[in-house]
């Protein structure tokens, strides 16, 4: 397969587990199972390891929220009290040895545990795309059998080109991922929506937004040219001379935006509210031990924050068991 279908795959299959896609009936108990096995089937069983963002490492600190955040829900996170946190930032598919530089480790991820008094928690698991390459379940799944039917010398156009140029999103969402220089120096967001409720009953739809103190990405010649394992020796490096900070924000949905079709950006005039500081401290002190048995769950919330209209979370949660249960057989 040539290297842009590569890419492509690689940015498709780092989204089989954000939307474990499902066949046109819903419900159907097999749907995260075979997104597994798709990812298995593309980037090999990797015994332990994840099935898809096999390759990352663990942080830990703690997150402060802003008045802001508590205006706009109620949930034990946003209460402006210091939360501890588990961190673990990632690279793209199920190849536990992947060149962090690789084009084909993007998007970058980051996945946060809240841990609340009383052993409650909860999570946010978002990446460096802005957006999701396609609408719906059904047109994620014909984009895979598109890849798959386009090997080298597939008369052209492949099959993966003719549906690219159907679904312009798919290139759209794949050139907003970009390699940093860091796992701190990333920006991240989230692909679903989510709905805060604060004190009095009031609404809001919004999607995460993970920005650092600076933003710095490498274009392809220099990243190719970076050690196998530098971000994560450099986030390591990092924190041993002092914390990292980043800010977490909420776009706010207008009434007129809808919340169901993770393709479709809202407006970038849409309302940034400031939610609080996440500040790392240190690399985990055995990070592979640690991030094996970790699991972090999009749909695992609490009180004060509900899910949206979007149904590709609770299908995230499916195929994230269905993961942990092979790494952790």
């Amino acid at each position: 397969m040539c290297m842009r279908n590569l890419k492509a795959l690689a940015t498709a299959a780092a989204m089989v587990t954000l939307i474990a896609a499902k066949p046109a009936s819903a419900g159907d108990p097999e749907a995260p199972v075979q997104a597994v096995d798709a990812m298995n089937k593309l980037f090999g069983a990797h015994p332990g390891f994840r099935a898809n963002h096999a390759k990352g490492v663990v942080a830990e600190g703690s997150f402060k929220a802003s008045p802001e955040a508590a205006a706009l829900s109620k949930a034990a996170i946003f209460s402006g009290a210091e939360i501890p946190v588990i961190v673990r930032f990632s690279d793209a598919t199920g190849v536990p040895n992947i060149p962090d530089g690789s084009a084909n480790a993007n998007p970058h991820g980051v996945a946060i545990k809240y841990r609340l008094p009383g052993g409650d928690e909860t999570d946010m698991v978002i990446n460096s795309l802005k957006f999701f390459p396609v609408a719906n379940v059904e047109d994620f799944r014909d984009l895979l059998v598109a890849l798959g039917d386009s090997p080298p010398g597939a008369p052209k156009p492949t099959k993966f080109e003719q549906f690219a140029v159907a679904h312009p999103s798919v290139a759209a969402a794949g050139a907003t991922a970009k390699t940093p220089a860091s796992f701190a120096d990333e920006e991240y967001f989230g692909i679903d929506a989510f709905v805060l409720v604060n004190k009095a009953g009031a609404k809001q739809a919004v999607r995460y937004q993970l920005k650092p103190a600076k933003l710095v990405h490498l274009d392809s010649a220099e990243a190719a040219k970076k050690a196998p394992d530098f971000l994560i020796d450099e986030l390591s490096e990092r924190l041993a001379k002092g914390p990292a900070t980043f800010r977490l924000q909420a776009q706010l949905a207008s009434p007129q935006d809808q919340t169901k079709d993770p393709s479709k950006p809202w407006p970038d005039d849409r309302k940034i509210v400031d939610l609080g500081v996440l500040t790392l401290d240190k690399v985990s002190p055995d990070s592979l031990a640690a991030q094996k048995g970790l699991s972090f769950t999009p749909g695992r919330i609490i009180d004060g924050i509900e899910l949206s209209d979007d149904p590709l979370v609770e299908s995230r949660d499916a195929a994230y068991a269905v993961s942990v249960s092979r790494r952790n057989p």
